[in-house]
């Protein structure tokens, strides 16, 4: 029987209703809580700010040499994403862990909570990716996403050399995004400078990519990330999956014996497919 999780479960129901930028400085589960390894760590910024991350050891005789750095979505921090980095320490990744300016224990930042995201978050999960390079470097390094986290990932991705990505109510164009939440939810969201860029970043992305989409998602459809995995070309490769259900329930939906169990198999089994994980990084 799936163990019932209700703390987490709450957190990502605050997720999912946000729809906006919602941070809560208070950390109410830590690594330890779920009986995960981990070292605190202090992450630099090029701005010269300073984020919390909890850098979480996967077990040692499964490791697969591989980073796994988190960005989760626009609401709570870090601490609702404990019992996915556990499930993913257990099957043999490392997970750092992270908060974006302004959330959790990281440094102060002025957020207006109306507006979807901000440009600096994508400098902020760039230095969670360089710290991860530099800790361990001949792991394979990648990232996993969460609705507006996949905006940052799309945006470093585009820029930055990355193993793999793996998104999960994936944002394709943030300015349909904050149209269809007004049609939904009749709640006015704002988008920062150059936004409507956004959307030629995805076919500039090289790396391995893994899209997770519900069918029953009203936010970020379906349809967005079948267009996105579609329309690769050339040398990308890119895959599905779908589950039955809606917006970020498909760490709830795919588990078997555990929360994320069979989630975090399909994530391997699409890095073990593609080679992603096959052999580590030269040093």
């Amino acid at each position: 029987m799936i163990r019932r999780l209700p703390i987490l479960l709450a957190v990502l129901l605050l997720s999912h209703v946000a729809m906006a930028i919602k941070p809560l400085r208070k950390y109410y589960q830590t690594p330890d809580s779920v009986g995960m390894a981990y070292r605190p760590t202090r992450i630099g910024t090029p701005d010269k700010l300073h984020l919390q991350g909890w850098d979480c050891s996967p077990d040692e005789k499964l490791d697969k040499r591989t980073t796994i750095v988190l960005a989760y979505g626009d609401a709570g921090n870090m601490g609702g994403w404990v019992h996915m980095a556990k499930e993913l320490t257990t099957q043999g990744y490392r997970v750092l862990l992270f908060d974006y300016r302004g959330f959790g224990q990281s440094d102060d930042f002025a957020l207006d909570q109306q507006q979807l995201y901000y440009n600096e978050f994508a400098d902020d999960l760039g230095a969670a990716l360089a710290y991860a390079r530099r800790q361990y470097p001949r792991n394979r390094t990648g990232v996993l996403a969460f609705s507006m986290g996949t905006i940052m990932a799309t945006k470093v991705a585009a820029r930055t050399k990355l193993d793999f990505l793996i998104g999960e109510g994936y944002v394709a164009d943030p300015v349909w995004h904050v149209a269809n939440i007004k049609q939904l939810k009749n709640k006015v969201v704002t988008l920062p400078a150059a936004a409507e860029q956004y959307k030629l970043l995805p076919p500039r992305i090289r790396c391995l990519m893994l899209l997770v989409a519900g069918t029953a998602d009203a936010f970020t459809p379906l349809a967005h990330s079948e267009q996105v995995v579609g329309t690769a070309t050339g040398k990308q490769v890119r895959r599905l999956v779908k589950f039955e259900g809606g917006h970020l329930e498909g760490s709830a939906k795919l588990s078997q014996q555990h929360y994320a169990d069979a989630y975090v198999q399909l994530l391997s089994q699409f890095l073990a497919d593609t080679g992603a994980g096959a052999k580590r990084r030269k040093a």
